[in-house]
């Protein structure tokens, strides 16, 4: 994290754009979920979960952690839209020593929300999924579909404060429509280069610039850290 303080430092210095490459974020799926949240089409976001497990590529210089949750910290944060306080990790080293082939961590977040990202490359299946709970829907991202990758929910619960209802009558679930919206298409690379593009020459704020990336790192730092230590929570902000 301090590497990626120093080229927030020196961009600021020099007034130059810097972007960290989180590709995810501009994809279109994304795009489109990132929308649903801000416009309060889900309600108010509580929780999500992200999966990214498959079986290899195993690396010998980093653990499953630092291989295959930065994309998923990066479109995480994004969506939440909120500062993470604290990362509390557990993973096992089968394959290798001090290597960890599977990782499930916990991010809170400063408002109340929270995420699990479970990563692997240790698993049967191949997986790049997410899920996003609200109060009003929930939605999921499956980036292995090849048309509908956003699936809508209307599905809920709610309790209800009166003292004249039953016990069977103080939780109320809603089982509504499945809905599958179109995506606009678009290749995220190509979507990442014309963004910076347009905001080297127009000016405009980068949507995956350095802080982003340096919340990134922090969160991967303070998840290293949990795991060496038995899953203790971690402030990211100590990094």
């Amino acid at each position: 994290a301090s590497e990626a303080n120093t080229l927030v430092e020196l961009a600021k210095e020099k007034k130059l754009k810097l972007m960290v490459g989180h590709l995810l974020e501009y994809h279109p799926a994304v795009s489109f979920l990132k929308e649903m949240i801000d416009k309060g089409r889900l309600g108010q976001p509580y929780y999500m979960y992200t999966q990214r497990v498959n079986l290899g590529i195993v690396r010998r210089n980093e653990n499953a952690w630092w291989s295959l949750a930065p994309h998923d910290i990066s479109i995480i944060c994004y969506l939440l839209g909120s500062e993470p306080v604290s990362v509390s990790a557990h993973g096992q080293c089968y394959l290798q020593k001090d290597i960890e082939d599977v990782v499930f961590a916990t991010i809170k977040f400063a408002d109340g929300k929270m995420a699990n990202v479970h990563c692997s490359w240790l698993d049967p299946h191949k997986i790049r999924k997410m899920t996003v709970v609200g109060s009003e829907k929930m939605v999921t991202f499956d980036d292995m579909e090849t048309t509908e990758k956003i699936r809508m929910y209307d599905k809920g619960a709610a309790i209800k404060h009166d003292i004249t209802t039953s016990y069977a009558e103080i939780i109320s679930l809603r089982f509504g429509d499945i809905v599958i919206p179109k995506i606009p298409s678009g290749e995220p690379l190509a979507i990442e280069c014309k963004h910076f593009v347009d905001c080297v020459l127009d000016g405009l704020p980068i949507r995956s610039d350095g802080i982003d990336g340096m919340r990134v790192v922090r969160v991967l730092e303070a998840g290293q850290k949990s795991l060496k230590n038995n899953g203790q929570p971690v402030n990211p902000e100590d990094f």
